[in-house]
């Protein structure tokens, strides 16, 4: 499975839950505290993570795309 991720930057708030969750994916800007995309590919090992992390986010700023790979 190949996980990639998009970020809405607009719609963060900040809050952090994300680097929280998945700190080898996300971070925040340290002027504003916006998330910053550090991976828009995650390795497998990290994908329970970047789901964690999008389903935690109150502002639903975190877009994930699956697919199987095959192609």
């Amino acid at each position: 499975m190949v996980l990639t991720v998009e970020i809405e930057e607009p719609r963060c708030v900040a809050a952090g839950h994300c680097v929280t969750a998945a700190p080898e994916v996300f971070d925040q800007r340290e002027t504003d505290g916006v998330v910053v995309l550090l991976d828009a590919a995650p390795p497998p090992g990290a994908h329970a993570h970047v789901r964690e992390a999008a389903l935690l986010c109150p502002a639903a700023a975190i877009l994930l795309r699956e697919r199987d790979g095959s192609a």
